[in-house]
């Protein structure tokens, strides 16, 4: 296989007309570049350039060889710049797992910010309630920590914690409770409750753990399987429903959200990221803007 180094020491020299010049221009010896073009002739068991006075001109062998790597060296540049900009990651695939508040919360700007900066990259958003055990391994997940089963470090992950969300009662507003600035949990504890988790998962327990704390077990006298479905019932007159805060967004007419207190269940928000993209300026832009967002208070 021809050596695409020394060919583009020959395509130098054919252009500078000289050893020199070639050497001036790559930043070799003259003694460099001569050997370059004894061993590519060798390689090649071609005549390549020939002296001509204090000069070199090519050889036809040399000079049709020389052509010919154009395109070569035209595929090589194309190959560095796609490294160059899947470096930057205006190119590519981003894969982000998340959970379904997130996902109505931090996601849709997120994705609009990564995809009007990095138009070339195109990303692969998965709701992890929604996904098998043979899914691809993401990039980017954020996910609620299961403190009954903590999850080992996955490897060739780093993870981190990104906040800590309370729970809230959401509450019919012509309950005594909304008036309120607080309510404890225990108190909670007197009416019917609407459910609102099916996968009854890491956020389910942690209210149950938090309940189970202050002596009892909610009485769920309705079912649903997601937190908007739930806060749509207690609207209705249908029990009270509890939520994490970051599932407050855009409640409807006819509830009110109250902070529970003594104590206040909670749910632990964490993210890992692939070790090997953590360099990649979309992956710090994302991991930015989750940063960001949880410092914000939700409205």
């Amino acid at each position: 296989m021809v050596d695409i180094h020394r060919l583009r020491v020959l395509r130098s020299v054919i252009g500078e007309q000289s050893i020199g010049g070639a050497a001036t221009a790559l930043g070799y010896t003259p003694s460099a570049v001569s050997q370059h073009i004894a061993t590519l002739q060798r390689e090649t068991g071609l005549s390549l350039v020939e002296r001509d006075g204090r000069g070199i001109v090519p050889t036809e062998a040399g000079t049709i060889l020389a052509r010919e790597s154009d395109t070569v060296f035209e595929q090589i540049a194309r190959v560095d710049g796609l490294i160059s900009e899947l470096r930057d990651g205006r190119l590519g695939q981003l894969r982000i797992n998340y959970f379904a508040s997130a996902g109505t919360t931090w996601i849709p700007p997120i994705v609009a910010a990564i995809s009007r900066e990095f138009p070339g990259l195109r990303l692969d958003l998965r709701l992890i309630e929604l996904m098998g055990p043979s899914s691809t391994s993401p990039d980017i997940e954020i996910y609620v920590a299961d403190n009954q089963h903590p999850s080992p470090e996955v490897a060739g992950f780093v993870g981190r914690r990104l906040t800590t969300d309370p729970y809230h009662a959401v509450v019919p507003e012509d309950s005594p409770w909304a008036a309120l600035d607080s309510v404890t949990l225990r108190e909670l504890s007197q009416v019917p409750w609407v459910d609102n988790d099916v996968a009854r998962g890491p956020c389910r327990q942690a209210l149950l753990d938090a309940c189970t704390s202050v002596g009892f077990v909610p009485d769920f006298s309705v079912e649903t399987q997601d937190y908007p479905t739930a806060i749509r019932f207690v609207a209705a007159g249908v029990g009270l429903t509890v939520v994490p805060r970051l599932a407050l967004i855009d409640l409807p007419p006819g509830v009110a959200s109250i902070p529970i207190v003594d104590p206040t269940p909670a749910r632990e928000v964490r993210v890992r990221v692939r070790q090997a993209g953590l360099d990649l300026p979309p992956v710090r832009r994302v991991l930015d803007m989750l940063d960001a967002a949880v410092a914000q208070p939700v409205s």
